[in-house]
């Protein structure tokens, strides 16, 4: 549901604007949430999580589009890591309160809550969000240096129309080869901490915030580090290239994880891998408006966003069978530590110049 949703809403978005389509899928997701409190059967839960994960789906493609809208070409990648970053919070916050709450007013109101904490954004979001131009506090020199990049074509365009661009290949294959590394790392190094170093579910909350904690440095780092090149004078290509490759080669020495003995170690490989990740997401993620008119970026970003979840799914089947062959992790852990590099190589022969997409 996430993958398909992913094509379908980041079209939705493009088509109807970033206020309505971020509010709409707000909306939806809200009302998922809050559905799980009233299932009474495997169905009717399998379904509410279903319709979870469609409203999930058009969060990052909304989000990026925004960043597109309100911030120059020099400032995206910066804005996104900050951005990107927050979600990593939530999932700390999330896994400090959730179980408060399911303990003090059980699980179906645990739901209630959640759900409703998205009506209380969305309220926030209509009230303050506005495209640049149409925003009353946007002074005239803020508008003008915000849209001071090229100029946008109006027309809307339909996500098929995206697919014969090797732009778009090059951002849905840097993601099918890298959003699956996260996922591996949000399921299967819980299972690692406890085969490699006997740390037991109740053990598990301190290192996977610590992890978190890093990973949030690295997404906000590897995107001003873009952005810092680009305002001393690096081109978009240069500028977005050079901090992929840094966050890539640090990434790299998670293929020793497995092989270290303390805990701390292990964690601190993994940390700076996840910080590595999010630094080179920021950067990816700022590729689709940097080649694209800003009336594709959710739907490009709905694209590679499939592609992801296609590889995340993959990367679980992947893993598993390894485990179940070998009873080892240096296979997975080669593949983290390999996968971007090879990402950005990929990316570079699609679009060696990272030249706009010749959409009119």
């Amino acid at each position: 549901a996430y993958a398909v949703g992913m094509l379908a809403v980041g079209g939705f978005i493009d088509r109807d604007g970033t206020r309505l389509g971020y509010a709409m899928v707000m909306i939806f997701w809200s009302f998922a949430s809050m559905a799980h409190s009233a299932g009474s059967s495997l169905s009717s839960f399998f379904m509410a999580r279903i319709a979870l994960g469609f409203g999930e789906s058009g969060v990052f493609p909304a989000s990026i589009k925004a960043v597109a809208e309100w911030f120059p070409a020099k400032e995206r990648a910066l804005a996104t890591g900050i951005f990107n970053a927050g979600t990593n919070v939530g999932v700390i916050l999330a896994g400090l309160s959730v179980p408060w709450i399911t303990l003090h007013f059980g699980w179906r109101w645990t739901f209630v809550i959640i759900g409703s904490l998205g009506f209380a954004w969305l309220a926030l979001w209509l009230l303050l969000y506005r495209k640049p131009e149409n925003h009353p506090r946007c002074s005239k020199t803020e508008l003008d240096y915000i849209l001071g990049d090229a100029p946008q074509p109006v027309e809307k365009i339909k996500w098929l129309k995206l697919l014969p661009y090797r732009q778009t290949w090059a951002y849905a294959c840097g993601k099918f080869l890298t959003d699956p590394i996260w996922w591996f790392y949000l399921f299967w190094v819980p299972d690692f901490l406890e085969r490699q170093h006997g740390v037991h579910l109740a053990q598990l909350g301190l290192p996977i915030v610590v992890i978190y904690l890093i990973s949030d440095v690295g997404s906000v780092a590897g995107g001003w580090f873009s952005s810092s090149l680009m305002q001393k004078g690096a081109s978009v290509n240069a500028g977005r290239k050079i901090a992929m490759l840094v966050c890539a080669i640090g990434i790299v020495p998670i293929v020793f994880a497995y092989r270290v003995s303390g805990l701390w170690q292990a964690v601190l490989l993994i940390g700076l891998a996840a910080a590595g990740h999010q630094g080179f997401s920021a950067n990816l993620y700022t590729l689709t408006s940097d080649m694209f008119p800003k009336r594709a970026v959710a739907s490009v970003v709905g694209i590679g966003g499939m592609a992801g979840a296609v590889g995340g799914m993959l990367i679980a089947k992947i893993v598993g069978y390894v485990l179940q062959w070998t009873g080892s992790y240096m296979i997975p852990f080669f593949i983290a530590g390999s996968a971007y590099l090879l990402a950005l190589a990929l990316i570079h022969v699609l679009a060696p110049r990272m030249e706009p997409a010749g959409i009119v």
